[in-house]
C-alpha cells in the first residue's frame, strides 16, 4: 500500500516533535512537511496535497486554529484534518470537529490510539479515491501584448465550451470580461479572497455572476487598488475550489508575467496564446514562448491562435510558424463590424451570431482544447507545416527581419 502523506503544524516544539516521532515510527506514514505558521500550512497543503494534516491546538489560539481548520476543510476536502491537543475536554474536541476535523489525537500519544487514527485515515483516503471527480479543465487565454483581442476571444471561447464553464477575469486592475458579457457584477475576486475562511457552496455560488445556463463569471476587482489584495496563493486556492464545481474554467489573463499570472499559467491545462499577424504581435508571441520554455511548460499545452485573420496575408503563415517554432492551431477571421457590435451590445458573438465564420472557428477551437470531440480543420490548412498535433520544432529559426511587413 502506498504510504499516507502528512503535514503537521504546531507552535510548541515538544508537541511537534512528539507528532513527528509517531509518524516516523509508523510504516504507513510519511511526513512531507512540518511548520508553525498557518499561511505556510495552507500553502504546503495546496502544493503537496497530503493525505492528512495534523494541527496541534493551543488554548490561547483556538479561535484562529478553528478558522484555519474550516478553511482547510473547504479548500482541500480530499485531505483528512486531524486535531491534536493535551487538553481533551469535550468542548475542545467538539469545537474542532464542528470546524472540520475528522479525528482527534490526545497528547501525549498512546500508540494504540494513534494506530486507530491512521486506520481511519486509510479508510478516508480510500473513500476519496473511489468518489473523487476530476477537477475542471483550466484554459488560460494570454497574449504577449495588448490589443490582440484576448478578452473578446476569451469570453467567446467560454461561451462556446458547451459545458458548465466559469470565466475568471485576472486582469486585476482593468478587467472588462463582465462588460463583454453585458453583466453588472456586484462581487469579485476580492470578495472571494476576503471571505475564504467561511467559503461554502452557497457563498461561492453568490460570489460568481451567472450569464447563461452553462456560463458564469468571477469578475476582476471592482476597484483598481483592490488588485493589491490578490496574491498568487489566492489564485491557486480559487482554481482548486472552483475547479470542483465547473467542468471548465477559462482565464482571461493580462499581458504580463507577474506572479499572479504565472501562478495561473502554472495551473492551466491548456494555454492559448492570441496574436495578430503584425510584427509587434509576432515578436511578443516569440518572447512569450521563450518565457514558457524557461518556466518548463510542455509545449503540448501551449497553442497559438491567430486573431483578426485575413487570407490576404496567408502567404506569411509558414514563415510565422517557423519563426515561432510553433504551429498555428486557430484562425479567427477579421470582421470588425460584427465584433464591435457584439462588444457594444454585451453579447458574445458565438451566441449573437451563431452562423458567423468567427463563431464557427471559435467553436472549433473550443472543441479542440476542451476535449469535446474531434474538431474540423482550421481554415488555411494548405499553408501549414503538418498535422495539428505534430509539435516538432524546426531545426532552423527565421529571423523576424527576414519577414516582410504585412500589408
Amino acid at each position: 500500500m502506498q504510504a499516507l502523506t502528512f503535514i503537521t503544524m504546531g507552535s510548541k516544539p515538544e508537541a511537534s516533535k512528539e507528532i513527528r516521532d509517531a509518524l516516523v515510527g509508523n510504516a504507513r506514514a510519511r511526513l512531507l512537511a512540518d511548520c508553525d505558521d498557518p499561511d505556510q500550512l495552507l500553502a504546503d497543503v495546496l502544493r503537496l496535497r497530503p493525505s492528512a494534516v495534523i494541527i496541534i491546538l493551543e488554548l490561547e489560539n483556538l479561535e484562529k486554529e478553528f478558522v484555519l481548520i474550516k478553511q482547510l476543510a473547504a479548500t482541500c476536502p480530499e485531505t483528512a484534518i486531524i486535531s491534536a491537543a493535551r487538553d481533551a475536554s469535550p468542548a475542545l474536541i467538539l469545537g474542532s470537529m464542528r470546524s472540520g476535523a475528522r479525528e482527534f489525537i490526545q497528547l501525549p500519544i498512546i500508540a494504540d490510539e494513534f494506530r486507530t487514527v491512521i486506520d481511519r485515515v486509510v479508510e478516508f483516503c480510500a473513500g476519496v479515491e473511489n468518489s473523487s471527480r476530476k477537477n475542471g479543465r483550466v484554459i488560460a487565454v494570454f497574449s504577449g501584448k495588448g490589443g490582440a483581442g484576448v478578452s473578446f476571444f476569451g469570453t467567446n471561447l467560454a461561451a462556446a465550451m458547451g459545458v458548465s464553464t466559469l470565466l475568471i477575469d485576472l486582469n486585476l486592475q482593468a478587467g472588462d470580461a463582465a462588460f463583454f458579457l453585458g453583466l453588472d457584477t456586484k462581487y469579485s475576486l476580492t470578495d472571494f479572497v476576503n471571505n475564504r475562511a467561511r467559503l461554502d457552496d452557497s457563498l461561492m455560488t453568490s460570489l460568481v455572476t451567472t450569464h447563461s445556463a452553462n456560463l458564469a463569471v468571477l469578475a476582476a476587482p471592482l476597484e483598481a487598488h483592490e488588485a493589491e489584495d490578490i496574491k498568487p496563493q489566492d489564485v491557486v486556492e480559487i482554481l482548486h475550489l472552483l475547479g470542483q464545481r465547473y467542468e471548465c474554467i477559462v482565464l482571461d489573463l493580462p499581458h504580463t508575467f507577474d506572479p499572479v499570472t504565472v501562478a495561473a499559467l502554472d495551473l492551466a491545462d491548456e494555454i492559448l496564446v492570441v496574436l495578430t499577424l503584425d510584427i509587434p504581435g509576432i515578436r511578443s508571441t516569440k518572447r512569450a514562448l521563450k518565457v514558457f520554455d524557461r518556466l518548463d511548460y510542455q509545449r503540448r499545452k501551449v497553442h497559438v491562435v491567430v486573431n483578426r485573420w485575413s487570407k490576404n496575408i496567408d502567404v506569411q503563415l509558414q514563415k510565422v510558424e517557423m519563426h515561432l517554432g510553433e504551429q498555428l492551431i486557430g484562425f479567427v477571421p477579421n470582421d470588425y463590424r460584427k465584433v464591435m457590435d457584439s462588444i457594444n451590445l454585451g453579447r458574445p458573438l458565438v451566441q449573437a451570431d451563431p452562423s458567423s465564420k468567427i463563431t464557427a472557428e471559435i467553436k472549433r477551437i473550443a472543441a479542440l482544447v476542451g476535449g469535446n470531440g474531434h474538431p474540423t480543420s482550421a481554415l488555411p490548412r494548405k499553408k501549414l507545416l503538418g498535422g495539428m498535433f505534430n509539435r516538432q520544432r524546426p531545426t532552423a529559426g527565421l529571423e523576424l527581419s527576414e519577414m516582410p511587413d504585412p500589408a
